[in-house]
């Protein structure tokens, strides 16, 4: 386990949606839609699986992003599991290169309710599930009420409630006030899409400076793009209220509850310099999800699975590894 030295303090952010570079679909990746009623999913996958006895040894995965991401921020992350596992990477509603869905519900049980009808109707579950941020708070939720749907849980940043959140999230959390979105849009509108990338590498990563030139300009002609379309601040601020409305569930739907529901191994992966979901939160994350492992990066961000993609990947594998051999021992014991 990585040290939990409490990170240097900073100055807050402004509201901007925590997305970040990440591949564009290429010779690498491929993009495809999965058509449902009522919603229209963004699946991206990586390059080509491997082929022959170890292409069958693959179980599936899905991959879910948070609050302004989109499926592009699993590139790095998904080759280094591809011999390992059958990865896709969704959009969420809204996100990406999804559209919004029909009834235009961006609550986190929404979020969730999309995951598992994409895995009900692919007939792919149950997964190995990996989220980030906003995505961890739903796939808590698929987790906790289809157990069926998933084999192993691995949560980055998870957006689990906090009761004294960091001051450096404040700013994003104010996304979820109606009209804030619309002001912010108004007040930025002669910022450059570098310029607005630059403010989101500050917000998510733990040093931006490890960001490539090529991945800036990824970025920021991503972020340009969906600037463009008419729903992008209705889905950040819909989905921002969407998870605030979340932390105030009492009863059998609060976070914290249904993470104790969990039976799935669970892998949990804080960044020591997060400014948005406080690494404080591990312990008693690792105490909520029975028998997890926990994994703390001291120089990573919000989005560690994209500053250090080969760490979490391993700690992804000794997951894996940790199941296969918990399956053997119960069949074993059954037979």
């Amino acid at each position: 386990m990585s040290s939990t030295d409490s990170p240097d303090a900073k100055a807050a952010a402004p509201p901007v949606p925590p997305a970040g570079p990440g591949g564009r679909a290429g010779a690498a990746e491929t993009v495809r839609c999965a058509t449902l009623p009522g919603l229209t999913l963004s699946v991206r996958v990586p390059a080509a699986a491997p082929a022959g006895e170890r292409a069958a040894r693959r179980e599936p995965a899905l991959y879910v992003h948070g609050l302004g991401g989109s499926s592009q921020n699993w590139s790095a992350l998904m080759p280094l599991l591809a011999d390992r596992v059958d990865g896709e990477a969704l959009d969420l509603p809204g996100f990406g290169e999804s559209p919004p869905p029909g009834g235009g519900n961006y609550s986190v049980s929404a979020q969730a309710r999309a995951v598992i009808r994409y895995l009900d109707a692919a007939g792919r579950g149950p997964v190995h599930l990996v989220a980030n941020s906003m995505g961890g708070a739903a796939s808590t939720r698929v987790a906790a009420v289809r157990p069926d749907l998933v084999r192993t849980l691995t949560l980055i940043s998870p957006a689990l409630p906090e009761l004294r959140p960091q001051l450096t999230a404040v700013p994003t959390a104010l996304l979820a006030v109606p009209g804030i979105a619309r002001l912010f849009s108004r007040a930025t509108r002669d910022w450059t899409p570098e310029r607005r990338t630059r403010e989101v590498l500050a917000l998510c990563y733990g040093d931006p400076a490890r960001v490539t030139p090529e991945g800036l300009g990824a970025a920021a002609a991503e972020f340009a793009r969906r600037l463009q379309l008419p729903y992008f601040w209705e889905v950040m601020e819909r989905s921002a209220r969407g998870l605030v409305n979340a932390y105030t569930l009492g009863g059998q739907h609060n976070l914290w509850r249904q993470a104790e529901r969990v039976l799935a191994p669970t892998l949990l992966v804080y960044g020591g310099r997060d400014r948005l979901v406080s690494y404080r939160m591990a312990r008693r994350a690792a105490v909520a999800f029975r028998g997890s492992r926990l994994l703390t990066l001291p120089e990573a961000g919000h989005v560690a699975m994209m500053e250090y993609p080969e760490a979490v990947a391993r700690a992804v594998r000794e997951l894996l590894d940790a199941h296969d051999i918990t399956d053997v021992t119960a069949d074993a014991g059954r037979s």
